[in-house]
C-alpha cells in the first residue's frame, strides 16, 4: 500500500513537503506520480512524476514550484512544494505504476488515500 503524509495548513507563499511511503512492495521499481483533487472538483492530471530510472518531472502549474524526489532507502517519494497558492488547496494523492504512461493514464498498481493540504491566510 501507499500512505501519504505531511499535509496541513499553510499560508500563501509557504512550503510543505509531502511523503508517499510504500509498504509491502519496493517503490524503487515503480514510476510514482502525485495528483491533486481540489474541493468540489475531479482529480487533476498528474502534477509530478518520478521514474524508476531517476528521471523526475513536474508539469504545468507545478513546474518551477514543486519538486519530486525519492529516498529508496526509506521506500518513500517526496513532493516538495514551495510558493504555495490558494489554488493548491486539495487532497494530494500518490500512485504507483509501471511506467510514465501508466501514471499519466490512470493505470495504477497502488494508490494512497491522500493527505489534505490547505493554503489559507
Amino acid at each position: 500500500q501507499l500512505v501519504e503524509s505531511g499535509g496541513g495548513l499553510v499560508q500563501p507563499g509557504g512550503s510543505l513537503r509531502l511523503s508517499c511511503t510504500a509498504s509491502g512492495f519496493t517503490l524503487e521499481h515503480f514510476a510514482i506520480g502525485w495528483f491533486r483533487q481540489a474541493p468540489g472538483k475531479e482529480r487533476e492530471g498528474v502534477l509530478c512524476i518520478s521514474m524508476s530510472n531517476g528521471s523526475d518531472d513536474c508539469l504545468d502549474s507545478a513546474k518551477g514550484r514543486f519538486t519530486i524526489f525519492r529516498d529508496n532507502a526509506k521506500n518513500t517519494v517526496y513532493l516538495q512544494m514551495t510558493s504555495l497558492e490558494f489554488e493548491d488547496t486539495g487532497v494530494y494523492y500518490c500512485a504507483a505504476g509501471e511506467a510514465r504512461y501508466s501514471i499519466v493514464h490512470g493505470i495504477h498498481d497502488y494508490r494512497g488515500q491522500g493527505t489534505q493540504v490547505t493554503v489559507s491566510s
